[in-house]
């Protein structure tokens, strides 16, 4: 773990927040100058804290009003069955999150595509066609009640110098 004063925990929230924020900007509201700033930034990016910077689009303005959940449970557990899963899923773009879990199953999906209709064409024509799959579990969203890639950071509140 990356060790973290209380300003680069404000860099860190102030670009979570604002990821398009000027170093002017950014140094005027965590109480540097903008050279030391942008030293810092660097230095987030240069360590791996700082991973990327990206738009985040409204799903249902580029016309993926539909997000699913999928359990899946694999045929067999081995290190093979889990590579050729996880190589399959990288290249499904409808597939935006895919993570291993331990329980009654092995990975959770959350995937987006336009309507009901291209769903049951996403399952019977991708989905279907990934090796190792034994049984899925579907679960529409309803209602999306908070939605949000920032990380929490309240835990370095008391680590932070």
């Amino acid at each position: 773990m990356a060790k973290l004063d209380q300003i680069d925990v404000a860099i860190l929230e102030a670009l979570q927040q604002q990821g398009r924020m000027t170093n002017v900007a950014l140094a005027k509201q965590v109480g540097l100058s903008t050279t030391p700033c942008l030293e810092r930034v660097r230095s987030l990016e240069e360590t791996g804290v700082i991973r990327s910077y990206a738009a985040q689009l409204s799903a249902e303005q580029v016309g993926l009003g539909l997000m699913v959940f999928i359990e899946v449970a694999l045929d067999r557990t081995s290190e093979a069955a889990f590579e050729d899963f996880r190589v399959a899923v990288l290249g499904v773009p409808e597939i935006q999150e895919c993570f291993m879990v331990a329980g009654g199953f092995d990975y959770l999906l959350k995937i987006r595509v336009p309507d009901m209709a291209s769903y049951r064409s996403f399952l019977g024509k991708v989905l279907s066609g990934i090796p190792g799959i034994r049984v899925t579990h579907s679960y529409t969203v309803m209602e999306a009640v908070k939605e949000s890639s920032a990380v929490s950071l309240n835990h370095l509140a008391s680590k932070s110098e």
